[in-house]
């Protein structure tokens, strides 16, 4: 368990982590010499439960919040110092207001200096405390009287704190290492370490970890947790981590860098969120309003955009974050938000979406999905994600575009490794196209439009084999990425409901019919395929001057009867009837089998034929493409792999 300190600057914080553990948290002579925490101090105890107990003294000065800030994002539960003698100060109500953000639901509350004063302050002082402590998370925290000089009430605290450790639940460690940096340093004969908690995961020994967001790799190669030497540390533990690598130096690691499980690396700069304004506002946050943002130990300058109007005193409402510089965040993360002379804190909330668009921020689908983000539990969130809107068409003519979620991207914003919907068995009515997920009613309704649009383009363009591929996805609801398109189109092939031609798709029953003019036209144009002539057709200009029709229009309608099999185009605007075409296979069949080795010659094929040379290789060219024949620069021989090409 983490205990973290809070309260007003010189309310004895240092000396109680130090009477219930026997560990000095002020580690600089500037702290020791004017009696102040400037910096975090770490100290750690067994408290008579056989763990460990890692405490977080932070400063109380209001100078000093950020530095409190980056201590207070991995505790599991708040050690509230009041003075007895002061009682409540405007820096324990804003940490106390820090920690009802950033959800801390455990705490007690130490009315520390208890010696300094009797029954009555003692009372007045509880009082206090219970009206300040009224309405937030911390409400029903106990106060316990201490003092770190007589020693008055520390063993009913280290009881009390033990007493909390055996009911805490241990954090989940199934999802990917994070730990967040709070210190970085050189400790000789070892190298660089760093200095955090762990806040999901695991990591051991020799482990390969990321340094987001600069994207710098490293390696793991001494841990210690809990301030004792350890093979691995895991989730809810402090730990310091040494590490290796190129570039991976103390003055290259910041505070409030993460270490992450390489999977996890995607910096982002723009983010969606929850955001609660604290009361104590002036006036209503507007749009791009500026402030400093705080999460764990990052700080980082960022513009406030609220998505549903300006936000008021005390209110809560989702906002649009644009940070100064990226950050590695993971969904459910809080953050704090202060003034930008970081003078007062103005409210703090959870992050929401670490992907939002620039534009179109507050549509009505954009605040559906924000709402169902909010939504704990992976597989419940992603049910609802891409869930119809209730209530069906809601009124209107067409059904709102389908949502999809990109699950791999869904996953690793959510710090989770990688599984395939199948292994979301808690996902209900959801469907996969690979790793693209929606709801399994936009999935039908996708299938049902590719049908209608197939069957509606083949009633207005008989003469065509089918729609091109990307015309198809443009035209689509909801409109897939390329990819996963073409998985769809795969499986809806698969399935025999359509059919695949190169670019093209079509129904399975579907073929090219010629119109009555078309057909009369290749009715005058067929037999001059056949006969003598037959191995030296008449080109495309031929017929046209022939029947004085537009080249164009014999063109269209010969390249149909090629889509039919009715005939080949051997060469530009040289079509051969698909007989004539089998016939020329069997006649290069022979050509090379009456030959020694099975290579024959160009004039070998053309003497067979007796159209000339060059329309003879034109022939030739035509089935080397097709691979019908394999060449060697003059020769040629039969590819007995094709030799079925063009059979019945």
């Amino acid at each position: 368990m983490i205990v973290g300190t809070a309260g007003h600057i010189d309310h004895g914080k240092t000396a109680l982590v130090r009477a219930l553990t026997g560990v000095d948290g002020d580690r600089l002579a500037e702290e020791k010499a004017r009696g102040i925490t400037i910096e975090l101090g770490f100290a750690y105890a067994d408290l008579g439960g056989g763990g460990i107990t890692g405490f977080v003294d932070v400063p109380g000065h209001e100078r000093l919040i950020h530095t409190m800030l980056a201590g207070a994002g991995g505790i599991d539960m708040a050690l509230l110092v009041v003075a007895a003698d002061d009682g409540i100060m405007p820096q324990t109500r804003e940490h106390l207001a820090i920690l009802d953000l950033l959800g801390i639901r455990r705490a007690i509350v130490a009315l520390t200096k208890a010696d300094l004063a009797g029954p009555e302050r003692r009372a007045e002082v509880v009082e206090e405390i219970r009206d300040a402590l009224a309405g937030t998370n911390l409400g029903d925290a106990p106060v316990m009287a201490v003092s770190s000089v007589t020693g008055e009430g520390i063993d009913d605290l280290r009881a009390a704190l033990a007493a909390c450790e055996a009911e805490a639940a241990a954090r989940d460690a199934s999802g990917l290492f994070r730990f967040a940096v709070d210190r970085s340093f050189v400790l000789q004969g070892v190298g660089t370490v760093v200095t955090g908690t762990v806040l999901a995961g695991r990591v051991g020994l020799d482990d390969s970890v990321m340094i987001s967001p600069m994207g710098l790799s490293a390696r793991v190669r001494g841990i210690h947790a809990q301030n004792r030497k350890a093979a691995e540390g895991v989730a809810g533990q402090r730990c310091a981590l040494n590490l290796a690598g190129d570039g991976v130096t103390k003055e290259a690691i910041h505070r409030g860098d993460l270490l992450l499980a390489p999977a996890l690396h995607a910096p982002t700069a723009r983010i969606d969120a929850e955001l609660t304004l604290l009361a104590s506002e002036p006036k209503p946050l507007g749009i791009w309003f500026p402030a400093r943002l705080y999460s764990h130990a990052f700080e980082t300058g960022v513009r406030i955009v609220p998505l549903q109007g300006p936000l008021s005193p005390g209110g809560r409402g989702l906002v649009q974050l644009v940070l100064e510089h990226p950050v590695a965040a993971t969904v459910g993360d809080t953050f704090i938000l202060r003034d930008t002379s970081a003078s007062r804190t103005i409210g703090g909330g959870r992050f929401l979406d670490l992907r939002p668009p620039a534009r179109k921020r507050s549509t009505p689908e954009r605040l559906a999905w924000l709402e169902a983000s909010r939504i704990e539990g992976p597989e419940a969130a992603l049910s609802a994600l891409v869930a119809d809107p209730a209530g069906g068409m809601d009124g209107r003519d067409e059904m709102p575009a389908a949502v999809t979620v990109d699950l791999p991207a869904f996953l690793r914003d959510r710090g989770l490794p990688y599984r395939s919907l199948s292994q979301m068995p808690a996902c209900i009515g959801v469907a996969a196209i690979g790793d693209l997920v929606l709801s399994s009613s936009a999935l039908d309704r996708l299938r049902a439009d590719l049908l209608a649009q197939l069957q509606t383009f083949h009633e207005e363009n008989p003469d065509l084999s089918g729609i091109g591929r990307e015309k198809l996805r443009l035209s689509l609801t909801p409109r897939l990425p390329k990819d996963s398109f073409l998985r769809f189109l795969g499986e809806e092939a698969g399935a025999g409901r359509v059919a695949l031609d190169g670019a093209f798709v079509r129904l399975p029953g579907h073929m090219v019919k010629l119109s009555p003019e078309d057909e009369a036209l290749f009715s005058r144009i067929h037999p001059q395929l056949l006969g003598e002539g037959r191995f030296r057709p008449p080109r495309v200009r031929d017929f046209a001057n022939a029947f004085e029709i537009d080249e164009r229009e014999i063109r269209r309608m010969m390249r149909l009867t090629q889509k039919l099999g009715w005939t080949d185009q051997i060469a530009h605007d040289h079509f051969f009837a698909r007989e004539v075409t089998r016939e020329m296979v069997a006649i290069i069949l022979d050509v090379a089998e009456q030959s020694e080795d099975g290579w024959f010659t160009a004039p070998a094929f053309r003497d067979r034929v007796q159209n000339g040379r060059k329309v003879a290789i034109e022939i030739l060219d035509f089935f080397d493409r097709l691979g019908l024949t394999l060449r060697r620069g003059d020769l040629r021989r039969i590819n007995p792999h094709r030799v079925d090409l063009f059979g019945d």
